[in-house]
């Protein structure tokens, strides 16, 4: 009798091609536009993320903030405990659709120095995120 060793390729191991769909993570907390700076903070520390994807009044994904953008509106000079996330200038981020490719996606993660991108469907509800690999 010859013994066979199998390989198990869990279906979240990530691909190196294929479409977004195949490697995007959960899309995480998501928040309205009207939050406010340091609520956002503690969001993201209770939810153990370094981001949330930020929705209008209707729930359509708008963007996505980063706990280092947050963090460095908070430090600048001109802030107050008013500064919402919807006046924070480049909160609106690029998306990506579940069916654009994955190399493609990455290489506008690359040339924006983003280190995650929105994934919505075609109405803008937000599906998940798309983060570089390592």
């Amino acid at each position: 009798m010859t013994l066979v060793q199998t390989r198990f390729r869990p279906e979240s191991a990530p691909r190196v091609h294929g479409t977004v769909a195949d490697t995007m993570e959960a899309a995480g907390p998501q928040v309205w536009g009207d939050m406010t700076v340091e609520v956002a903070l503690s969001v993201m520390a209770a939810a153990r993320t370094g981001h949330l994807v930020v929705c209008d009044d209707d729930g359509l994904c708008t963007g996505l903030v980063t706990r280092a953008r947050l963090r460095a509106v908070r430090d600048g000079s001109g802030y107050t405990d008013r500064i919402r996330l919807r006046d924070i200038a480049d909160v609106i981020a690029p998306f990506v659709s579940p069916l654009t490719m994955r190399a493609e996606a990455e290489r506008v993660l690359r040339r924006r120095r983003l280190g995650v991108l929105p994934v919505v469907d075609e109405r803008g509800n937000a599906l998940g995120v798309l983060a570089l690999s390592r």
